[in-house]
């Protein structure tokens, strides 16, 4: 900020942190916690029933453990993960708000209608579209992981942890081809 103020272009700092927040911090921040927590815990529950026999049970029963185990997970984020990126946004440009206002003495009115006026709705209808993908990769991930486990605690215990070593690097490659499909596109 204190380089852009140098050059006397201070004000460029909302255009920044509004593309910024609205196309990549969102998301991107609101998935990894998702997989560090969601992705873990669904390893962790699958693993431990398979590990248990459960799901062998489920399959005498004849109770397809998709449908019971795997489709509510991926129901719960497709629904919930728009939502915390949307709350991601909000938070990400209340923070925005609050520095360039500290900093660079630019007001709440004036930071809210150049977000409105120059960054405006695309950007971030860009990042929520990304939201559906990012939850999708994660219970998929963990589900896959959580099925993976052997008979023993310590494939568990590896499963949980790749659960979200996984997670996490797919968010990352797939926000970087989402970059390069957006640049392709020319959004």
């Amino acid at each position: 900020m204190n380089t852009l103020r140098q050059f006397g272009a201070d004000v460029f700092a909302v255009d920044l942190i509004g593309i910024a927040v609205l196309r990549e911090f969102n998301i991107v921040i609101a998935a990894i916690l998702l997989a560090g927590r969601s992705a873990s815990a669904f390893a962790a529950e699958i693993g431990s029933m398979k590990m248990n026999q459960e799901i062998d049970a489920m399959l005498v029963l004849g109770i397809d453990p998709f449908e019971a185990l795997v489709f509510p997970r991926f129901a719960a984020l497709l629904l919930t993960v728009p939502l915390l990126t949307f709350v991601a946004t909000l938070a990400g440009l209340l923070g925005g708000l609050l520095i360039t206002w500290s900093v660079l003495d630019i007001g709440p009115t004036f930071f809210l209608q150049r977000i409105l006026d120059r960054v405006g709705p695309s950007h971030f209808w860009i990042g929520m579209f990304k939201a559906p993908v990012m939850a999708a990769v994660i219970a998929g991930i963990g589900c896959r992981q959580g099925l993976e486990v052997g008979g023993d605690v310590e494939s568990l215990g590896r499963r949980v942890t790749a659960a979200v070593v996984h997670a996490t690097f797919a968010i990352i490659v797939i926000d970087a081809l989402f970059a390069l499909l957006y640049m392709q596109m020319d959004l």
